[in-house]
């Protein structure tokens, strides 16, 4: 970096060239992201018109279009209508609508009308996320029209991977690999259909469900149709990691109870950060509020046992903590579908004996703490007073108590959303475990009046 921010700032353009060109697309892109856009604009000018394309299609979308201002309209004409249709489509898609339009104008008719098709699904569609570069035959040709119907479409060598069979009124038949298909070695031999239903993906679909396809049929690709089973695209592998890359990410950013942020953390502005996090912060605070509320109606009690009150944090963390725990398992396995609604039985018998074991684990934890604090005059003079064999059962039965309400509660309620048709990763483990903090302190002071007398 220092050399070729010498070499910039020295205009020498042949030394400029001569280093980039020695290195893959993906690194010079990764290079590009730490310079500025001008720098950026003068560096892909240099660069032959094949690499540069190659080199905006891997930079992020945020840089992408700072470049597109940095740049003339001639190259970034020119870098629109040859990038990958699935690329521009992610870049076009996050622009204001003026800027889109006219970058539009600059596309060439066929490409305007690609992009223009694309951009015309739903967003986060599949529709959004598929290239209509690939190559179909159809069921009845031989094999000598379908090496005809190659060579003619020699300029798509990238999509000849996988070849698309269709019938005469372009509706998905069968696909498959031409290098592994013994048919294709005989002239004469029909292209024919396997027999075997062929495994695509709906065009108006959520982009998520491709993610689940790839996973389940093992492809780098897979065909897209439309509602009348008409093949009008393809979707590739990489396309697909970036949407669960997103996805990961959101789910991960909601459990933390943050809003899903647009862009990357460093490249969120800071009062778009305060926005993204104030709204859950202030729930949270509302939640605890109650908390207070709770111990409040429990002031006689605190009165008269007034160690009851050293031990709330003690017993509100356990609680909280396990439920963070169960939500943030459950979430990731609904994510994974290793979890559905209909194992939510499992799932209740599963907490109900995993909360009843790590709440005796704590238990004896926490009663091995009262009597050792008692013995050895860690709790002041008085230490817990003459029934500290009482103060040692409630806290350990509470413990119990409300480590296994924790586990059901973090468990089941992102269950509840799934069934109600709202995102699991909203149940975020902060609000799980204010929601714990607030029924626990109930649970604990209950427990206390009837093992205490109070």
């Amino acid at each position: 970096m220092p050399e070729l921010a010498e070499l910039i700032r020295q205009r020498n353009f042949n030394g400029l060239k001569e280093i980039l060109c020695g290195f893959p697309a993906p690194d010079i892109a990764e290079i590009f992201v730490d310079l500025k856009p001008d720098d950026e604009a003068v560096l892909l000018r240099l660069l032959p018109r094949e690499l540069a394309t190659e080199v905006f299609e891997y930079l992020p979308l945020d840089d992408q279009e700072k470049l597109l201002h940095a740049l003339g309209s001639e190259q970034v004409a020119q870098i629109l209508n040859d990038i990958a249709p699935d690329d521009r489509t992610a870049l076009l898609q996050e622009l204001p609508a003026a800027a889109t339009q006219k970058l539009l104008a600059l596309l060439s008719p066929e490409e305007r009308k690609i992009a223009t098709e694309l951009l015309g699904y739903p967003k986060n569609s599949i529709g959004r996320r598929m290239t209509p570069r690939y190559v179909a035959i159809q069921q009845n040709w031989t094999v000598a029209e379908v090496f005809a119907e190659l060579r003619k479409q020699n300029h798509k060598r990238d999509a000849m991977n996988q070849l698309y069979v269709t019938d005469s009124k372009g509706r998905l038949v069968d696909f498959r690999a031409p290098a592994r298909h013994r048919g294709f070695a005989a002239a004469d031999f029909g292209v024919g259909a396997s027999g075997e239903p062929a495994d695509f993906l709906r065009a108006t679909d959520d982009q998520e469900t491709a993610v689940a396809a790839f996973k389940k049929y093992d492809v780098t690709m897979l065909p897209v149709v439309d509602s009348g089973d008409v093949l009008v695209g393809v979707v590739t592998v990489d396309d697909v990691l970036d949407v669960a890359e997103r996805e990961a990410t959101e789910d991960i950013q909601k459990l933390g109870g943050v809003a899903a942020l647009e862009t990357s953390y460093l490249k969120t502005g800071i009062f778009e950060m305060v926005k993204k996090r104030a709204p859950w912060l202030a729930v949270l605070f509302i939640g605890e509020m109650f908390t207070s509320v709770a111990m409040q109606n429990y002031g006689g009690e605190i009165q008269e046992v007034v160690v009851l009150a050293f031990f709330v944090p003690l017993i509100l963390s356990s609680g909280g903590n396990t439920g963070s725990q169960a939500t943030s398992l459950i979430i990731r396995a609904m994510a994974l579908q290793d979890v559905l609604l209909r194992d939510w039985w499992k799932v209740l018998r599963r907490e109900l004996a995993t909360g009843v074991l790590l709440g005796g684990i704590l238990a004896v934890v926490g009663m091995a703490r009262v009597f050792l604090w008692q013995f050895l005059h860690l709790a002041g003079p008085a230490g817990y007073g003459a029934n500290y064999g009482m103060l040692s059962l409630t806290i350990g039965v509470s413990l119990v108590c409300v480590v296994l309400w924790g586990s059901l509660v973090g468990a089941m309620l992102p269950m509840f959303l799934r069934l109600i048709r709202l995102d699991p990763a909203v149940c975020s483990a902060p609000f799980v475990a204010t929601l714990v903090d607030v029924t626990g302190i109930v649970i604990f002071f209950n427990v206390a009046k009837h093992i205490l007398h109070l």
